[in-house]
């Protein structure tokens, strides 16, 4: 009897009542756990050669974990998950203006602190992979597990271009998904579909920028990057150096 009185009371004091505070925290999560697997499934490819993942294994785990994330914190915060789309619905009169740059903000923090997790998770894999040093470019570097980057063919225009459709696409589908005057999806089913979305996107238009569609899912795990010991070179674009030389 005591110690169920003692859980009600701890339940009671950790709840938290402050609607704006529970919205940013789900949305903390949910980012959290869609970066967790995404970059996870990315490092798993990277490290072992593509030997226990490859392309296809990697956006799958990009895709299965826009479902997970939805479900983590759609019911509390919407599960934006992603700037562009919260700029989308802003645009739309459907969320307010003034709560863009703090799910901005929570969007890339999460990202952030994901990246971190992924980090410690392979920690000896990265270090063992890439001979002891942290490198953005070359046949042993481990930048791209966190970030994506441009095809060494990729223009700075072309690359724009091809966000800007990726993205768009992304955006148009997500809305046509949950708009209600829609052809609906069944209930319970939406995270399914965007689940597909996200896939088919990232394996028919992946090849030039690595398809990130994100602001926060590429920036969050950059600045990790950054600050982690592969220094500024992950935030400057060089045409022609290969898969890590580039700022998307």
């Amino acid at each position: 009897m005591g110690s169920a009185s003692f859980l009600k009371k701890a339940q009671a004091l950790l709840r938290v009542r402050n609607q704006l505070a529970r919205e940013c925290l789900a949305e903390l999560l949910s980012v959290f756990v869609l970066m967790l697997i995404t970059l996870s499934g990315s490092a798993q490819m990277v490290t072992t050669s593509e030997t226990k993942g490859n392309y296809l294994s990697a956006y799958l785990a990009g895709a299965l974990a826009i479902m997970v994330a939805i479900h983590t914190g759609g019911g509390v915060s919407g599960a934006h998950l992603n700037p562009a789309y919260s700029f989308a619905v802003c645009l739309l009169e459907q969320f307010p203006w003034w709560k863009f740059p703090i799910y901005v903000a929570v969007q890339t923090l999460g990202s952030f602190i994901a990246a971190g997790a992924v980090y410690f998770l392979y920690y000896d894999a990265i270090w063992h992979y890439s001979n002891g040093t942290l490198t953005t470019s070359g046949p042993r570097e481990t930048a791209s597990i966190f970030a994506t980057y441009p095809a060494d063919y990729v223009s700075i225009a072309n690359g724009f271009l091809d966000q800007v459709i990726g993205t768009g696409m992304l955006i148009l589908g997500v809305l046509a998904i949950t708009d209600t005057r829609n052809k609906p999806v069944p209930k319970g089913l939406e995270s399914v579909a965007v689940a597909l979305l996200v896939l088919s996107i990232e394996v028919s238009m992946g090849a030039n920028c690595g398809c990130p569609m994100n602001p926060a899912r590429d920036f969050g795990p950059r600045l990790f990057t950054y600050v982690a010991g592969w220094g500024a070179e992950v935030f400057r674009w060089v045409e022609g150096q290969g898969q890590g030389g580039g700022w998307q």
